[in-house]
């Protein structure tokens, strides 16, 4: 087992994530695909998914997927992804020292299906978690990005009378989707 992944895995289930590992990107994708018909993903209204591109899926498995999941959408916006009951995205690093995920966050269609929806699944390469947080500053090129999102763990907060609160400001429930396999363009 790789070690930046046990400890990104045991850092990340200690904020309530889900973390799953794949050694093949169809494993992976046979895994979500099982993951929206148990949550109910339908062509209902607020039983949607919405997917945010990537190098995951291609253009000929969009149009499997949309067979196979009704509801599934790759067409992103606003409203769509605020009635979605899962987003799923593709995310550029992780930081194993604090199970932290991070995203090139420029195409707004990444934000709306990391945040709007109250199911997040993530989809990351196991190449791409890092020992700690200077590890990703390294290779971010700060002047090609202009937003960065930090996502550790499901949405969180206390500050509503100091009660914690799981989903507030974000997603509910974050499942990780870790693919060997998977290789990414360097963001």
């Amino acid at each position: 087992m790789n070690a930046a992944f046990e400890a990104f895995k045991t850092r990340a289930e200690a904020v309530s994530a889900e973390v799953h590992r794949f050694k093949t990107r169809e494993e992976g994708l046979t895994f979500i695909l099982s993951f929206l018909k148990d949550a109910g993903v339908s062509d209902a209204p607020q039983c949607g998914a919405v997917w945010a591109g990537g190098t995951f899926i291609d253009g000929a498995q969009k149009d499997d997927l949309k067979v196979k999941v009704p509801g599934i959408c790759f067409d992103i916006n606003q409203e769509v992804s605020a009635s979605a009951k899962v987003g799923i995205s593709q995310l550029d690093w992780a930081i194993s020292a604090t199970g932290t995920l991070v995203q090139d966050a420029v195409a707004v269609d990444k934000r709306l299906v990391s945040t709007l929806p109250p199911i997040h699944v993530a989809v990351l390469g196991t190449e791409r978690i890092l020992a700690d947080m200077g590890s990703v500053l390294e290779k971010l090129r700060p002047q090609q990005l202009d937003y960065i999102s930090f996502i550790t763990g499901p949405s969180r907060t206390a500050d509503i009378e100091r009660v914690l609160t799981i989903g507030v400001h974000g997603p509910e429930r974050l499942i990780i989707v870790v693919v060997d396999e998977l290789q990414q363009v360097t963001a």
